[in-house]
């Protein structure tokens, strides 16, 4: 945006920023009220933040259209996956927001792209500038968003690998990690079953966490970080997390297919 020409005007401090921040930020020379979502981190303790609803009636009072970018992309309310306090696109539009802006993959589980919504008159605007044609996105990710999309429209979840890992439960994994683990057959290869939180990431609910079950991995003659690295060598590449002298693997991001995989590799490795 400041490469644009536009002056960029923060309002507010890091912890603490009210609609009034921005209502005395606002000179002849303001054409947007902007508001960018928190990407990966949080702010805790002594927190204010203006409310959407605060800023879409400060907008219309001045006449400036309100821009918001999410960042993560939910199309679907998060409370149904246990996530709470992360507002979804359509959120921000019914609340009266004229332009969101969100990411094509993360959350929303389609491919990298950069998506706009919000007002018709606004997209229009933007689709005239010549820069759209440059930047615009070609047509095989044009297909791969409406497929995506298509699921949502039809509720097919399922459909979606973000969302279904999303919506696996701690059982399921956890069969999942006991099946695996009985394929392992080796007296140097310890595998335990523990509880463990899957870490949501992807720029949105930094802090939110799923209950899972892992599978805590020690080979005798290896460190972990050994180990690791014989997981990652493999074919296919197995990445998984080091903590307190184990190796962790989580089958919330493994595809149910790919089980056998794993354990053929932990064979072959001890």
């Amino acid at each position: 945006m400041a490469k644009s020409g536009a002056t960029l005007r923060e309002v507010g401090t890091t912890n603490r920023t009210r609609v009034s921040d921005y209502e005395t930020a606002i000179t002849e020379r303001t054409r947007l009220l902007l508001r960018v979502h928190r990407s990966n981190f949080e702010i805790t303790g002594f927190t204010e933040q203006a409310s959407t609803a605060e800023l879409v009636a400060l907008a219309r009072e001045r006449g400036l259209p309100l821009m918001e970018d999410l960042g993560s992309g939910a199309l679907v309310n998060l409370q149904n996956f246990g996530i709470s306090g992360e507002a979804s696109v359509l959120d921000g539009l019914h609340a009266g927001v004229d332009i969101v802006t969100y990411s094509g993959d993360k959350l929303l589980g389609g491919t990298q792209a950069g998506l706009i919504s919000g007002r018709a008159d606004l997209v229009t605007r933007m689709r005239a500038n010549s820069l759209f044609r440059a930047l615009r996105v070609d047509k095989l990710t044009y297909a791969a968003l409406e497929a995506t999309l298509l699921s949502y429209v039809k509720h097919d979840h399922d459909a979606i690998p973000t969302l279904k890992m999303m919506g696996l439960t701690k059982q399921e994994i956890g069969r999942r990690a006991e099946s695996l683990a009985a394929q392992v057959r080796s007296s140097t290869l310890n595998i335990e079953i523990i509880d463990g939180e899957s870490v949501v990431g992807g720029g949105a609910a930094p802090s939110s966490v799923l209950p899972t079950r892992l599978l805590a991995l020690s080979c005798a003659g290896l460190s972990a970080d050994e180990l690791a690295a014989r997981l990652r060598a493999s074919d296919p590449a197995i990445i998984a997390r080091v903590e307190q002298g184990r190796v962790l693997l989580d089958l919330r991001t493994v595809f149910t297919g790919q089980d056998s995989m794993i354990a053929a590799a932990l064979n072959r490795i001890a």
